[in-house]
């Protein structure tokens, strides 16, 4: 009897793109040509000290990968009320930022390989994509990153903007799955920025590279469906690459408005 048919098996809920199951402490997920370099990664972050990304237990029988289940509960949508709030958002930004800063030390094999490409400057290994579905909360605060598929050497902003895309959320009022004023995207956005520590020059572009990483998006959901991957064809086919396409339109009406709250000084007391 294989892996795949193992009566111990709980199927997760999630998942988007991969089947993902428990067994036991450990999750198992298909692997693909990037994971070893996934999996030295998680290493490295473990022994950076990080603790916000599950261990690697290597490869089970029928080649998934083995990592440690991470207790807790992700936020799917339709969001719970405590993956809206402040403290979420601000817990969201040390994770990213300490995250971030323990990749800095990681080098990668010559045999290197990624899912997603490379982009400039690689200051970091981006997530690829932190969401409330990649985020395990317990007692209703995030705590860990899981699914680091998309990881990939990038800049700091390019993985926040996205996280911003998704926590904030900068969506436009058309997006039924969680969508605010536009005074209080600012808001959120410019404590999303301060509890990062974000940079001055990274602050004036964040709303444009937010547009530009939901484009981006789109372009790759259409070129993974153009090459045969189910999952994303049910994606367009259910239309979320036109939510996606209004949502990075409604950034680039507002970004005027997010720009001016991320970069104004506040008062000295």
């Amino acid at each position: 009897m294989t892996a795949s048919k193992r009566m111990d098996e709980e199927v997760l809920a999630g998942g988007g793109v991969n089947r993902v199951v428990r067994i036991g402490p450990t999750v198992r997920r298909p692997a693909g040509p990037w994971t070893r370099t996934v999996h030295a990664l998680l290493d490295h972050l473990r022994a950076a000290g990080f603790a916000g990304a599950p261990r690697v237990h290597g490869f089970d029988a029928d080649g998934r990968e083995i990592l440690d289940f991470l207790p807790g509960h992700v936020a799917n949508y339709p969001l719970p009320d405590h993956a809206r709030s402040d403290a979420t958002l601000r817990t969201v930004a040390v994770l990213l930022r300490d995250y971030h800063d323990a990749t800095v030390g990681f080098s990668p094999s010559a045999q290197a390989r990624w899912h997603l490409p490379s982009r400039e400057p690689a200051e970091v290994i981006c997530h690829g994509d932190v969401a409330p579905y990649n985020c395990v909360f317990r007692d209703g605060r995030p705590v860990a990153f899981i699914d680091f598929d998309t990881a990939h050497p990038g800049p700091r902003i390019w993985d926040l903007a996205y996280a911003a895309y998704r926590f904030v959320p900068l969506t436009d009022p058309g997006n039924g799955d969680f969508s605010l004023p536009v005074e209080e995207q600012a808001r959120r956005l410019r404590l999303l920025a301060d509890t990062y520590r974000l940079g001055h020059d990274d602050r004036a572009a964040l709303a444009h590279t937010a547009r530009e990483r939901l484009e981006h998006l789109v372009r790759h959901m259409h070129r993974q469906a153009d090459a045969g991957t189910a999952a994303f064809a049910e994606h367009i086919a259910a239309g979320h690459d036109s939510v996606y396409r209004a949502d990075a339109a409604h950034i680039a009406r507002h970004a005027t408005t997010f720009t001016a709250a991320l970069t104004r000084k506040i008062p000295q007391r």
